[in-house]
């Protein structure tokens, strides 16, 4: 049977304060963590504003098969919810709807008992208001019926629309719900906003800008219980680079490494990676998103760049190790790897409150330059070169590359400290370097006492790491039966 939101709007609703959701692990975000979440980002609203976010998009792989939905960020931090086809409203001021006074309004997908025979069992209206914890949810049919005229807000702020949302002919989709929300500020293309025959009046009160930085000023800073998750998801990911060390033989595919990682994560109760792991061995580590992973031999003499990070409980590591595959760095490799941590070492030390973002990244180039000037790679550490093509470092959360603002350091914020180099094959130097490729990188937390290095028990120096890899591995006795 449906129901129009009038009606909905005047049900009342139980609350049952940060209930477990039956079936998940402990150790979920609460239900305050994002009730406050929303109510700090409300005081950052521009007055008689409205904030509006949609759930990402289901994305297709191929034919009848999706991708794992993956909630956005900012929706998840905000809601905890993650499941498609939802809507999040935050107004700045609270609204009279009926009898009631609500500052905030979420629309999301009901109950259906056949769908969720296939693909599992949904919150659904009253799951959202019990587990997540706001005092009235709806349905998303309701949506259409929302009684109140957008058009009177000064601000209404939202993230710019991409163009990969599908119409998937059901009713109430994500595609449905942009649809209406455009009609409601005029927006008549679903593509993308503002659109070019909507009057600059009526542009006047849409901004896609805003709340970008907004979020960002949130995220960018951890909380107490974001730290315990993104720790256990860095030491993970830790564990897996010494397991890696402990495992690695130069007849070792580049996919078996890949896998080695993986399995450390899913024993450890990680959900997914972070990102799609990077395993490059030889000339491949020098592809800096490196992602095929089909090299079938790692190779005696070779280095393998090994960049993954575990997903826990929706938070990101990014750790990332480079190793010699015989377990000894030959005196070239030694040369690039030691360059390349005395540039790290440097760049940590850079991770402190007050100092600007980019001051771990100026400080590193300015070793790395002299530091290949010196190995007579480059001509001076003036010389232009492309074999540090990248910054020192990003922030870590939600996002692998997560929100911020980029501004300077504040205690609670985690970043990474990850310079490189890469000489790829015909290079303009010594053939000795062809080849070569180093990156290593840790995840810093920025704390009144300095730079805490999250990912310290991952071997990091050459004397550390040709240890860890004379160490027997529990891999060593894994014999696999020879296929046709």
């Amino acid at each position: 049977m449906r129901h129009c939101y009038c009606q909905l709007l005047f049900a009342g609703c139980f609350l049952v304060a940060n209930a477990q959701q039956p079936g998940l692990p402990a150790d979920q975000l609460s239900q305050d963590f994002h009730k406050n979440r929303r109510e700090a980002l409300r005081k950052l609203l521009p007055a008689n504003s409205l904030a509006i976010f949609f759930a990402n998009p289901v994305r297709n792989r191929s034919n009848d098969v999706d991708y794992v939905y993956h909630q956005d960020p900012d929706f998840y931090y905000l809601t905890g919810y993650k499941e498609p086809h939802s809507v999040l409203l935050i107004f700045a001021e609270t609204q009279q709807l009926g009898p009631y006074q609500l500052n905030e309004l979420i629309f999301v997908r009901e109950r259906d008992d056949f769908a969720e025979l296939w693909s599992g069992k949904r919150l659904g209206v009253q799951g959202v208001e019990t587990f997540l914890g706001f005092e009235k949810a709806y349905r998303g049919g309701d949506f259409t019926n929302l009684p109140i005229d957008l058009s009177g807000f000064d601000k209404v702020l939202f993230h710019p629309f991409m163009n990969d949302v599908r119409n998937t002919n059901h009713p109430d989709d994500l595609f449905d719900l942009i649809r209406i929300f455009k009609e409601k500020i005029s927006l008549s293309s679903v593509a993308g906003t503002p659109v070019k025959d909507v009057s600059p009046k009526k542009q006047a009160h849409i901004d896609t800008e805003s709340l970008r930085f907004f979020m960002a000023s949130l995220r960018e800073v951890k909380t107490a219980e974001e730290l315990v998750l993104l720790k256990k998801a860095i030491e993970i990911s830790a564990i897996g680079q010494l397991e890696m060390m402990k495992a690695m033989h130069p007849q070792m595919s580049e996919a078996e490494a890949q896998g080695v990682h993986e399995f450390i994560y899913k024993k450890y109760g990680a959900e997914y990676e972070g990102y799609p792991s990077i395993v490059g061995a030889g000339a491949n580590g020098c592809i800096l998103h490196y992602t095929n992973n089909h090299k079938p031999e790692i190779g005696d003499g070779n280095l393998i760049l090994m960049d993954l990070g575990a997903e826990y409980r929706g938070y990101t590591a990014d750790v990332t190790r480079t190793i010699p595959a015989n377990g000894r760095f030959s005196e070239a490799q030694k040369l690039i790897y030691q360059l390349v941590y005395r540039a790290q070492e440097a760049g940590i030390a850079q991770a402190t409150v007050g100092t600007p973002f980019y001051q771990p990244s100026l400080v590193t180039r300015e070793i790395i330059n002299a530091g290949l000037a010196t190995l007579g790679i480059i001509a001076t550490a003036e010389s232009p070169h492309n074999y540090y093509p990248h910054g020192a470092s990003h922030h870590i959360g939600l996002d692998v590359h997560d929100a911020s603002n980029f501004g300077p350091f504040k205690e609670g914020m985690v970043i990474t400290v990850e310079p490189g180099i890469y000489i790829p094959e015909g290079s303009d130097c010594d053939e000795k370097w062809w080849g070569i490729a180093v990156r290593i990188e840790d995840d810093i937390l920025i704390s009144r006492e300095g730079p805490v290095n999250l990912s310290a028990a991952a071997p990091r120096t050459v004397e550390a790491i040709e240890k860890a890899m004379t160490l027997p591995s529990v891999l060593d006795n894994f014999i696999l039966p020879v296929l046709d």
